[in-house]
């Protein structure tokens, strides 16, 4: 699968807000927007002109490097979005939130969607007592996410899920710290979904 491979802290900088992609570090005085609050590359420096479909695109490509994710799999997100019931632009936030790999984040198991989506990927999580190694498997409302016996003793997972109950998650979600389980105890909702996302201008540069 096809992924970005290159340095995320460029991502930052482009978007010109933190999006929180390298967990603890960005938090620090290393974090790159705090050191270089200015977009990369050779003019970077300039001031920018933004028309409307550049403000649209802007917010899109914050939304897609958020959570991890190409063109085609957030375009994908957006066309079954528009097909539900309810308002497209946070139909997306809902379907973007409800990712495995977005869940587990949210639950602690990784400091970052990135590492998340890794340990996803490897096969370290059952969902309702069975295997699934997709980040896009979509959960839902009472699935219950475990993490693999033979998983426990990873130090970084561990490391975060004590960073977590410290902060907190979701009212949406439960976190069994002792058992490494955690439940979805109901769909997000709008108001439950934290990301600096304008959602409607995603819809509105869709809908062009």
């Amino acid at each position: 699968m096809a992924r970005y491979r290159e340095a995320v802290c460029r991502l930052c900088r482009r978007e010109g807000v933190e999006l929180y992609l390298k967990g603890d570090r960005c938090f620090t005085d290393k974090c790159a927007i705090k050191r270089r609050g200015y977009p990369p590359g050779q003019h970077g420096q300039r001031r920018p002109k933004h028309s409307d479909y550049g403000v649209q695109l802007r917010e899109k490509q914050k939304a897609k490097r958020i959570y991890g994710l190409l063109e085609r799999q957030f375009r994908n997100y957006f066309e079954k979005a528009d097909r539900m019931k309810g308002k497209t632009g946070e139909n997306l936030l809902i379907l973007l939130e409800r990712r495995l790999d977005s869940v587990t984040y949210k639950l602690g198991f990784a400091p970052t969607r990135r590492e998340s989506r890794q340990i996803v990927r490897h096969g370290h999580f059952l969902v309702n007592g069975k295997k699934v190694n997709i980040p896009s498997f979509l959960v839902r409302s009472g699935d219950v996410l475990e993490l693999r016996e033979k998983s426990r003793k990873i130090p970084n997972v561990n490391e975060s899920l004590d960073a977590v109950v410290r902060k907190g998650i979701p009212s949406w979600l439960e976190l069994e710290r002792d058992s490494f389980r955690g439940k979805i105890k109901t769909l997000p909702s709008r108001a439950d979904i934290q990301e600096p996302i304008q959602e409607q201008l995603i819809v509105e540069l869709y809908s062009k």
